[in-house]
């Protein structure tokens, strides 16, 4: 779908770099990492659902008080 050769990825890095900073650049790594973590994990959950019992709590009866008649 997409290849990039090694003068594309160089231009993307010094863009990204320019844009963000030196500072900011590893933060931007890790965050996109993690995104690209986290979608691959949906993706395969949708694909591979794991069956969990759902846990339901039961509510405490609440007492009507009494009528006045």
């Amino acid at each position: 779908m997409f290849s990039f050769s090694m003068p594309e990825l160089v231009l993307i890095l010094v863009i990204a770099l320019i844009v963000f900073g030196p500072g900011k650049l590893p933060e931007v790594g890790k965050a996109i990492g993690k995104g690209i973590q986290e979608f691959r994990r949906a993706s395969t959950d949708i694909t591979n659902p794991k069956e969990e019992p759902i846990k339901v709590e039961a509510k405490p009866d609440v007492k009507q008080p009494d009528e006045k008649k």
